[in-house]
């Protein structure tokens, strides 16, 4: 899926009407455009050149934690940005940053490609990059004797005890997307008793995904005794044994949609090429990257996905979602009760 630079940067000038030139902008006219991002962005460094050999643009990520810390950095930094743009901000914290004036309006050439399925604004100021469904995720080989849970209800059953890792949704975007789609299952009524269950059936909770996923879960790539961890709709796509079969599955109807917007920041030294940068994020060259390279599904319409995928990482085309300022009027509310009830 890979593209080469040359075949990168020509597509991208072919989209925004850049000149396609060979070689680098001289030093003294180089520009710089920093990527505020979340720890686990990644790009081909063959797409970042081609986009430099076109542009004359530099693309400096600055990587700032997960979403959650990401959000809380641009926030309170808005009034002196430590970028131009931002991206990694998903739909459940994306509502903060923009109440707080965090992003500037854009309007993309690329938007209507598919990442307007995903739009949060009319003024446009963020932009769907990818999708990334958050889905329990199960050991196949060592829940043969049991049975597999296809309902989050099942989890509280004596059966799966001492089975199932999520992550805090204080600390942990997955561990967040988790909660509110029990919520989301659920409603304001019951959630709290079905944590509660979850609780006496001797759910751990760590602090983050990698924890989770590689210290207790129980599949290929973990080294723990638990085979149902909260992950990834896409994560069975890096499981595959010899036979090409997947090792692990995820349970598309426990999935909660997340979706991560870029955008550029009020305030960014460097606005014109910042603009330029979030539209090479929606780039065809970009979307057909993201998969292999973080894993998550692309916004953009008509991008095939690794053949891997279609076996093991479909996308799920039932998952569930809250209004994002219902999700913002009550994220501490409801993780300080989770905390109450999980935690004591």
């Amino acid at each position: 899926m890979l593209r080469r630079a040359l075949t990168a940067a020509t597509a991208f000038a072919l989209l925004t009407g850049c000149s396609v030139t060979t070689g680098q902008a001289p030093a003294d006219q180089e520009r710089v455009v920093t990527l505020v991002t979340h720890d686990s962005f990644a790009l081909s460094q063959e797409l970042l050149d081609g986009f430099k050999a076109d542009t004359g643009i530099t693309v400096k990520p600055l990587a700032s934690g997960d979403a959650g810390e990401v959000t809380n950095k641009l926030v309170l930094t808005k009034d002196n940005p430590i970028g131009d743009v931002a991206f990694g901000v998903d739909s459940t914290f994306a509502s903060r940053a923009l109440k707080e004036g965090v992003f500037a309006e854009h309007a993309s050439p690329e938007a209507d490609k598919g990442a307007q399925r995903y739009r949060l604004d009319p003024p446009n100021r963020l932009h769907a990059v990818d999708v990334g469904d958050v889905c329990l995720n199960i050991d196949v080989a060592a829940l043969e004797g049991v049975g597999e849970p296809t309902q989050l209800a099942q989890l509280a059953d004596p059966k799966y005890r001492d089975m199932l890792v999520v992550q805090d949704p204080a600390t942990s975007s997955p561990g967040l997307a988790f909660l509110l789609a029990t919520i989301a299952t659920f409603g304001e009524a019951n959630w709290r008793n079905y944590w509660g269950q979850l609780a006496a059936n001797g759910v751990k909770v760590v602090s983050g995904w990698e924890e989770a996923y590689t210290q207790d879960f129980s599949g290929s790539s973990g080294k723990g005794p638990r085979p149902i961890v909260v992950s990834y709709a896409s994560s069975p796509s890096a499981e595959i044994d010899d036979d090409g079969q997947p090792r692990t599955k995820a349970l598309l109807d426990t999935c909660y949609r997340q979706v991560e917007y870029a955008g550029v920041l009020n305030g960014a030294k460097n606005p014109e090429d910042a603009k330029k940068v979030v539209d090479f994020l929606l780039s065809e060259a970009v979307q057909a990257d993201v998969p292999g390279q973080m894993y998550v599904y692309p916004s953009r319409e008509g991008v095939a996905l690794p053949e891997a995928w279609a076996k093991a990482a479909p996308l799920p085309t039932s998952s569930r979602s809250l209004p994002a300022d219902e999700v913002d009027a009550n994220r501490e509310r409801w993780v300080q009760e989770w905390r109450t009830i999980v935690q004591g």
